[in-house]
C-alpha cells in the first residue's frame, strides 16, 4: 500500500463533501414565487385609536365619526364624480353620529356573539315568522253591503274639494274600508295560515319558443329538478344491450334490454335500465331511470377518486386504482364511458374475475361510490384532518 492512501484517507475526513445530492420533484407545479407586495400599505386598528392599551376593542363615539377634511374630500373627487360627491355628503348628513356610534357598538359582556348579524331584518328561514297579535281577531267581521258601500262614496262626494285630484281619489280608495266590525281585523288580520311556496316554472326553463317537450321529460324534469336544457346537455352511453326472452304459457315472449349510464361530467353518475318490446322505448326508459339514478361522486382534486377502491357483484369484482395527473383513465371501454360520463381522468382499474358486462357496470358504480373521504376517516379515528399541500406547495398541486 503506497503512502499517498493513508493521506488522502487523512484529509477525506476534514474536506467537505462537495457532491449535491439530486432532488426529486414532489410536485408538477411552477416554483411558488415570493409574496408579492401589497399595492397598499396595510392599516392597524391600533393606527385608527380603535385598540385600547389592553388590546381590547375600543367603543366608537360620536367624536370618532367626524366630517371629511379638505385633503380627504380631495382624493374622494379623484374617484368619483361631483353628482356621487354630493349624494355622500346627503347620505352621510342624514345619519345621526350618535345614533351610529350607539348601534355600531361591539358588545364585550360574556353573552357576545363572535359575528356581527342585522338583526333588524326578519330572515324568512331562520327567524320566527312575525304574526299579528290574536286581538285583532273579530268574529263578527263582514263586508259592506252595496248601500253601505254607496253611502261612503256619496259622503267622500259631499266632503270633496271644489278641484278634486287624481291623488284624493287615490286616497278614498286606500282609506275606504269593506268591511264591518275592528279595523285591526281589516288592516291587520290575524292568520295561522303557512307562507306560500314560491312556484317555479322549472318545465319551461332552457326551452325555446314552439318547442314541445314529451311527457316523459316532463315527468322526469319535476322529479329531478333539472331543466330542459340541463337533462339535454348530460352526456348519455348505452352501454349493454341484447334480447331477452320470457317464456309464458303462451310461448316466448321476446324483448329488447339495454343498460346506459349518464353524468355530467362535474361528478354526477347514473345507471338505468330499460326494457321494452321497442329498441327506442327500451333506450327512453333506459336513458330517463339512468339521469332520475345519478347521485355525486367524491372525486379528489376534481380529476381521480379518494384511495383504492373495491365493488362486488355477484361473481364479477372490480378493483379501482387512483393514479398521479397525467396518467389518464387505463381500463376496459365500460370503465372507460363511466368514468367520463363523472369527470374522472386519471384512473386504473382492472377485472380479476368474471367480466359480465351487466354486472361490470354496477360494481362500478359501487365502488366509485363506496368511497371513505378523508374527513370521515379523520372523524373515525378522533383525529383532525390538516391539508398540507397548501402550506408546502400552496394549493397549485
Amino acid at each position: 500500500m503506497s503512502s499517498a492512501q493513508p493521506l488522502r484517507c487523512l484529509f477525506a475526513k476534514v474536506t467537505p463533501a462537495t457532491r449535491q445530492t439530486s432532488r426529486r420533484t414532489l410536485q408538477t407545479s411552477s416554483r411558488l414565487n415570493a409574496r408579492p407586495s401589497p399595492k397598499h400599505k396595510s392599516i392597524k386598528a391600533s393606527d385608527l385609536g380603535l385598540v385600547k392599551k389592553d388590546g381590547a376593542p375600543k367603543q366608537v363615539t360620536a367624536k370618532d365619526l367626524r366630517a371629511y377634511s379638505a385633503a380627504e374630500k380631495a382624493a374622494l373627487a379623484d374617484r368619483y364624480t361631483p353628482a356621487q360627491l354630493a349624494a355622500i355628503e346627503a347620505g352621510e348628513a342624514a345619519i345621526d353620529p350618535q345614533d351610529l356610534a350607539e348601534q355600531a357598538a361591539a358588545r364585550e359582556d360574556p353573552m357576545k356573539i363572535n359575528y356581527l348579524d342585522d338583526f333588524s331584518t326578519i330572515h324568512p328561514v331562520v327567524d320566527k315568522p312575525v304574526r299579528a297579535p290574536e286581538e285583532n281577531y273579530d268574529p263578527n267581521l263582514r263586508f259592506k253591503t252595496g248601500d253601505e258601500l254607496a253611502e261612503d262614496l256619496t259622503n267622500w262626494v259631499k266632503d270633496m274639494p271644489e278641484e278634486p285630484e287624481r291623488l284624493d281619489w287615490m286616497k278614498f280608495l286606500d282609506n275606504t274600508r269593506l268591511t264591518v266590525g275592528k279595523e285591526e281585523a281589516e288592516r291587520n288580520p290575524r292568520s295561522y295560515l303557512a307562507p306560500e311556496i314560491p312556484k317555479l316554472d322549472i318545465l319551461r326553463r332552457g326551452t325555446t319558443e314552439g318547442e314541445e317537450i314529451d311527457p316523459a321529460t316532463r315527468r322526469l324534469m319535476r322529479q329531478t329538478g333539472f331543466s330542459y336544457r340541463e337533462i339535454r346537455r348530460f352526456r348519455v352511453k348505452q352501454l349493454v344491450t341484447h334480447r331477452v326472452v320470457n317464456q309464458t304459457r303462451l310461448g316466448k315472449i321476446q324483448s329488447m334490454y339495454t343498460l346506459t349510464v349518464a353524468g355530467n361530467g362535474k361528478g354526477l353518475v347514473g345507471i338505468g335500465e330499460g326494457k321494452s318490446a321497442e329498441m327506442e322505448e327500451a333506450k327512453a326508459q333506459a336513458r330517463n331511470a339512468a339521469i332520475r339514478n345519478m347521485q355525486p361522486i367524491p372525486m379528489y382534486e376534481g380529476r381521480t377518486i379518494f384511495g383504492d377502491v373495491k365493488g362486488k357483484v355477484s361473481a364479477t369484482v372490480v378493483d379501482l386504482m387512483t393514479r398521479p395527473p397525467g396518467f389518464g383513465v387505463r381500463c376496459q371501454s365500460l370503465i372507460f364511458e363511466i368514468c367520463r360520463c363523472a369527470g374522472i381522468q386519471d384512473l386504473a382499474a382492472r377485472v380479476p374475475r368474471s367480466r359480465n358486462h351487466m354486472n361490470t357496470v354496477k360494481a362500478t358504480v359501487q365502488a366509485l361510490l363506496s368511497q371513505r373521504l378523508p374527513e370521515e376517516i379523520a372523524r373515525a379515528r378522533g383525529r383532525k384532518l390538516v391539508d398540507v399541500r397548501k402550506v408546502y406547495y400552496g394549493g397549485n398541486v
